[in-house]
């Protein structure tokens, strides 16, 4: 090999199984047109009832449609991105960029202290030299709980990270440590920036006597009438002073509950912003987000096996993926509003070569300026610089800003997984911060920074369609409802909205029916899934679009009038003990009462009751049995299949005698509703 011929630092590979993904999509094309074909071609003539009904299935089927054609044109081409950890090694030795790195949180009480320390570490932790490693925690609580466990953690790091680096210790966070209590020190007082660990000292080493990482905590200054901006407030201060302290060229971000769980993912990503040949066109390298707690059969659905291991990379073969806003290295510039210039060429190693001089008390009071409430006033922070203000998705439109100023982004999944975090124990807890997620979307596609506009001509159409896939969430809602509704009152009144069983029409319903379903249940199996797992991820699809994606409807069109304010909803990370044991039992939790828990369960009492008074129908007319059985095949169909779905929701309205049954409040109005929608059905 010629001394100067380039070797790239990482390798681009098409995902397996491409032909059998687009042979099984374009049959179930053909199937979506032959339903179209008959939906057009035997429209209901008969009564205003019948007509309406036939019409809103009608608008709900090309919906699906659409929306499946939506995700399918995004995953038509998939990669995977192989990094070469020993190449940059070789290459570039010790002459590696600086590497700052922000946690963020904001509730002591939902984010408890402990975990916050244990991300905290396993950031220091990382394999790559400790003095070009600077860790950042932004506390928006302010908690004297959240101080004083920095303060011991910047003490025990000087054991931790020799140990974790002599014996090779992964995942490089401390649990068992913070398992005992702790005397807090005597501190009074303390001010907004705190240089706890100064790895410019030559005293800052471990018990070995290795240089630490540099370690600095932030609790910014909030007044009544500022908006602080939440997670996107907090992490611009964190831009701000980091490039007064360190100013490293790399940025990596994570939650207070992800914590490193592979000491090389720096190195991983670095692969891709230093190799010669591409590295300068990517703005950010994006991890998935993995979950530690989940149980074996995931009964939340949190897992994202699917998504992550197939969607995102067809996002990354279309221009990048989106930035989710944790587990995300950043190159700094582009976070800061630059531009990307073809000929432009960075050097990451000259950039970090910048040496600050002041003493760490001089950079605190600095510091506290550039944190304070007050300082954005007038600038182009949250709307040209940093993270973008004004969503609940703060993450998602600041990723899509960045990729539309030219800069391309990358997915890494490498074999060990990069960050665990904590996943949703209860199903309000899922579904609240699904409501979050989907509303913010909804808002993101509904102002200036829609995809289609806001990255035309920027970025390529697929990848717009991608963003569009997301931002829709919420507009699936209606369709949802529609289907679980309708067809279920229109058994009751006898109107016959599919084709007969006996019928060839019946075929197209049947196989998209069946292949789309059997393809993702293949498709989880292969992410490492399980059956069971796949059936809690349908149902809990189910409960998202009926409750969270509808409530984030409304509560945007409610924004939209004026009649709400934007709100960030922090999901809690702790749980009592008897939560935690149903939780590893796989026993749903409600609990509490909720509307979304009120339309849960009156979707399935009204599913149950269309079923008994199907079934009464066959079983008391013998004669007419075989007759209604033909004709309404499919809607008795949907009906068991959403009766079987809701089984968790029978349990908990009249069987479990725990504490995380169905509130009686709720079991009442349900009841109610469903015997009202029912009666009204028939008339």
């Amino acid at each position: 090999m010629a001394e100067n011929e380039y070797v790239p630092l990482f390798e681009t590979r098409q995902v397996k199984g491409p032909i059998l993904f687009r042979c099984i999509a374009a049959s179930i094309l053909l199937g979506i047109c032959l339903i179209v074909m008959y939906r057009i071609r035997y429209f209901s003539i008969g009564g205003k009832a019948e007509r309406w009904t036939w019409i809103g299935l009608f608008l709900s089927e090309l919906w699906f449609s659409f929306y499946w054609l939506l995700t399918t044109v995004c995953r038509w081409n998939a990669v995977i991105r192989i990094p070469f950890i020993h190449r940059l090694s070789q290459r570039f030795g010790k002459e590696l960029p600086g590497i700052d790195i922000f946690v963020c949180t904001a509730d002591p009480l939902l984010e408890p202290p402990s975990m916050v320390v244990n991300t905290v570490l396993s950031m220091m932790a990382y394999d790559y030299p400790p003095e070009k490693l600077s860790v950042y925690l932004s506390d928006d609580g302010g908690s004297n709980l959240t101080f004083y466990a920095m303060l011991e953690a910047a003490n025990f790091s000087k054991t931790w990270l020799p140990f974790c680096k002599k014996f090779k210790v992964e995942p490089m966070s401390p649990e068992a440590y913070f398992r005992t209590a702790s005397e807090p020190l005597n501190v009074e007082e303390w001010p907004s920036v705190k240089i706890l660990i100064d790895g410019r000292d030559t005293n800052a080493v471990d018990i070995e006597g290795n240089p630490l990482p540099t370690l600095v905590y932030l609790a910014r200054e909030k007044r009544p009438q500022y908006h602080h901006h939440f997670k996107a407030g907090a992490m611009n201060a964190l831009i701000r002073i980091s490039s007064r302290i360190s100013n490293a060229p790399i940025i990596l971000n994570v939650d207070c509950d992800m914590y490193s769980n592979n000491s090389e993912s720096i190195k991983y990503s670095l692969c891709i912003f230093m190799d010669e040949e591409k590295g300068d066109e990517f703005g950010y390298v994006q991890f998935p987000q993995n979950f530690d707690n989940l149980t074996k059969n995931d009964i939340y659905g949190c897992s994202f096996r699917v998504i992550q291991k197939l969607e995102v990379k067809g996002l990354d073969a279309n221009g990048g993926p989106c930035f989710i806003g944790t587990g995300c290295f950043h190159r700094r510039e582009a976070l800061c509003g630059k531009k990307y210039e073809k000929n432009f060429r960075f050097d990451l190693k000259k950039l970090n070569n910048t040496k600050v001089n002041e003493r760490a008390s001089l950079l605190e009071e600095i510091c506290k300026v550039l944190a304070s409430c007050t300082f954005e006033h007038n600038t182009t922070w949250g709307k040209e610089m940093g993270l973008i203000y004004g969503f609940p998705v703060e993450d998602i439109v600041t990723g899509l800003s960045v990729q539309c100023r030219g800069w391309k982004s990358v997915f890494l999944d490498p074999e060990r997984d990069g960050f665990f975090g904590v996943a949703p124990i209860t199903l309000l807890q899922l579904l609240v911060q699904h409501k979050r997620w989907t509303e913010g979307h909804l808002q993101v596609f509904l102002s200036k920074y829609c995809p289609l506009l806001y990255g035309y001509k920027k970025i390529p159409l697929k990848l717009r369609l991608a963003y569009c896939a997301y931002n829709l969430w919420a507009a699936n809602c209606l369709a949802t409802l529609y289907y679980v509704v309708v067809p279920c009152l229109c058994l009751l009144k006898g109107i016959k909205l599919f084709p007969k069983i006996s019928s060839p029409w019946v075929l197209p319903f049947a196989y998209v029916a069946f292949s789309h379903h059997a393809y993702s249940l293949g498709e989880l199996l292969w992410c490492g899934g399980t059956f069971l797992g796949w059936c809690n991820d349908q149902r809990m699809w189910l409960f998202k679009r009926t409750t969270s994606y509808l409530i984030a409807s409304l509560e945007t069109i409610l924004k939209l009038l004026g009649y709400s304010q934007l709100a960030f909803v922090i999901t809690t990370k702790v749980a009592d003990e008897d939560v935690s044991k149903r939780y590893d039992q796989e026993m749903i939790e409600f609990g509490v009462a909720s509307p979304m828990f009120n339309i849960l369960a009156t979707l399935a009492i009204l599913n149950l009751l269309g079923s008994f008074g199907t079934m009464k129908k066959v079983t008391m007319h013998a004669d007419k049995g075989f007759k209604v059985l033909d004709q309404f095949g499919l809607q008795i169909l949907l009906c068991l299949v959403l009766v079987t779905m809701n089984l968790p929701v029978y349990q908990a309205l009249f069987f479990r005698m725990d504490k995380g049954k169905m509130p009686s409040s709720v079991t009442y109005k349900s009841i109610i509703f469903a015997l009202l929608a029912c009666t009204l059905s028939v008339y």
